[in-house]
């Protein structure tokens, strides 16, 4: 409907124009239809007319008295007003709302998708983590928020392909490889032999002694044996990232994330990509030698001083290898690259976006888009919770999918703006009560569900049909107010894929279940009366579509029974 009706004030515009109301070369001004937030000024309005009334040296009233003639006759629209300084208000016509409640059954799981974005491809980078470790609470609050961008980018018709990048070359790498077999001969942390800069948690005696027993790991379509030899640690650091990238999938399957490309840093190495990107830079002049080293003019493109690329021992400073894996994207036809990251990595971002246009490779600025999330604390009986026995040092993503469940983890982790700081309390994600968010809306969920139950055990009939040719009670509050926020739907999925922003869908699924509820509670549903049974049980059927279609993309349950 607003995008109907922004058609019909664009039109009116073109027909100012063509009458000379307002000058032929003035452009249409981004004007806006939206819902207003007094229900007694129509269910939707614009601000047209007051936008042209500066550029046009109008009276934004009188303009707005002008647009209103010129508007397009229209059938769903039953009424127009002018309000105010000039805001046109626009009550829509009973059957049209109704038209579109049918299109929410018509459509069913596809409703709210689009194809705004088909044939184009995006790439979703998340998660890529170091395989040192299991994953913590923040690889988590990643996982949910870069798996989500994808959901909701594929629910605007765009190709998109998960990709987990693992910096499986470096010094912590060998430090894992250290730990290992520090481990492997007996060591523990504490003891006066045991390494510096070794990781601590008990996850490492677990890879010792896999590797000392000839365990073979399997995972991604790749074996690797422990070969036993304490002595051969560049065995033992094939061994030990091996066994911790095969633990992190699985954790992340757990968690209900996939990926379809992991990508290793190695392999940028073994395939020469950093020192043909290296190459590129110098070719294209922005590189400069000082002091035995080689510096990128990243100043060039926007960053506050010129970067080390290759220090004087020869070794690549960490950003290097991050430009040459972004050109791959590019060059592997991402029109759109969303690099998901912990807000820690800040500090990275403006050289590698220099880097990329350096290599005059017709990178548009601004590519890849970078999407931060700030860190979690986790509280439980309100006091916070750090430290896993296992890890050592942090929480796992494990640790809290078991205490709290899948469905509760990803809700909380996804439910608030990445870049807000969030507390997830293990207490309330627990709670089987309408102050759990979660909760909330799945119960709203396996509430329809249990209403057609009762429907079958009564006896009582529900046809949709019958129900959606009833006239909706537009002057039931409830009613009106639930109708409009299960056709908002739609233009939640847009923007939250256009603003890489899931949570919106998260903060509409809540809003729609306290609409619904609402709704429930002022009115009864298995009555005797067929037409308003059936009409009753349509808005309460489109809403569990909805919230259906809504929970898909943010990867959780949509249970029938709670």
């Amino acid at each position: 409907m607003k995008t109907t009706l922004h058609a019909l004030v664009a039109q009116a515009i073109d027909a100012l124009r063509d009458a000379g109301t307002v000058p032929a070369d003035l452009s249409t001004p981004d004007f806006v239809i939206e819902r207003p937030k007094n229900r007694g000024q129509g269910d939707f309005s614009t601000n047209a007319a007051m936008l042209l009334a500066k550029p046009a040296r109008g009276n934004p009233r009188e303009l707005a008295q002008k647009l209103v003639a010129a508007l397009p006759a229209d059938a769903d629209i039953a009424k127009v007003e002018i309000a105010g300084p000039g805001f046109i208000n626009f009550y829509v016509d009973e059957a049209a709302w109704r038209r579109q409640i049918g299109e929410v059954f018509a459509q069913g799981a596809n409703y709210g998708r689009n194809a705004s974005g088909a044939g184009r491809r995006a790439g979703v980078e998340f998660v890529s983590a170091n395989p040192t470790g299991p994953l913590h609470v923040g690889h988590g609050r990643g996982g949910a928020i870069g798996d989500c961008i994808a959901r909701v980018l594929q629910a605007n018709g765009w190709d998109v392909m998960r990709e987990f990048y693992y910096n499986d070359a470096g010094v912590q790498i060998n430090n894992l490889a250290v730990s290992t077999q520090a481990r492997a001969r007996g060591l523990k942390p504490g003891d006066e032999a045991w390494p510096e800069g070794a990781y601590n948690g008990d996850y490492i005696g677990d890879v010792a002694r896999a590797y000392l027993d000839g365990a073979t790991v399997e995972f991604e379509n790749h074996a690797v044996t422990g070969k036993g030899d304490i002595d051969d640690l560049d065995a033992i650091r094939q061994f030990a990232v091996a066994y911790l990238r095969r633990e992190q999938n699985e954790d992340l399957a757990a968690f209900g994330v996939g990926f379809d490309v992991y990508f290793l840093e190695s392999a940028l190495y073994e395939q020469d990509k950093v020192e043909e990107t290296v190459r590129e830079l110098v070719a294209h002049g922005h590189t400069y030698e000082e002091g035995g080293a080689l510096w990128l003019r990243s100043t060039d493109f926007g960053d506050d001083k010129d970067r080390v690329m290759r220090k004087s021992d020869g070794s690549y400073t960490y950003f290097v290898p991050d430009v040459a894996y972004h050109l791959s994207k590019w060059q592997r036809g991402y029109e759109r690259a969303i690099t998901e990251l912990g807000s820690d990595h800040h500090g990275s971002l403006a050289r590698v976006l220099a880097g990329l246009q350096a290599l005059d490779a017709g990178i548009p600025q601004g590519w890849p888009e970078y999407v931060l999330h700030q860190m979690v604390t986790v509280v439980r009986g309100g006091a916070e919770v750090k430290i896993s026995k296992r890890a050592g040092s942090y929480l796992t993503l494990r640790d809290l999918i078991d205490e709290t469940g899948r469905d509760a983890v990803r809700w909380f982790l996804i439910a608030r703006k990445p870049d807000s700081q969030l507390t997830f309390d293990i207490d309330l994600a627990r709670s089987q009560s309408m102050d759990n968010p979660v909760y909330y809306v799945q119960v709203s969920h396996a509430r329809m569900h249990g209403l057609v139950r009762q429907l079958n055990e009564r006896g009582l009939s529900y046809d949709q049909a019958h129900g959606l040719a009833q006239p909706l009670d537009l002057d039931d509050v409830a009613a009106h107010e639930l109708i409009v926020t299960i056709l908002r739907y739609p233009d939640v999925v847009a923007a939250a894929g256009r603003d890489l922003e899931p949570h919106q869908v998260a903060a509409y699924l809540l809003e729609l279940a306290q609409a619904f509820q609402t709704y429930y509670n002022d009115h009864q549903f298995l009555v005797d009366d067929d037409a308003q049974r059936h009409a009753r049980l349509v808005l309460a059927m489109a809403t569990r579509q909805v919230l259906a279609n809504g929970l898909e993309l943010l990867g959780i349950h949509a249970p029938e029974v709670m």
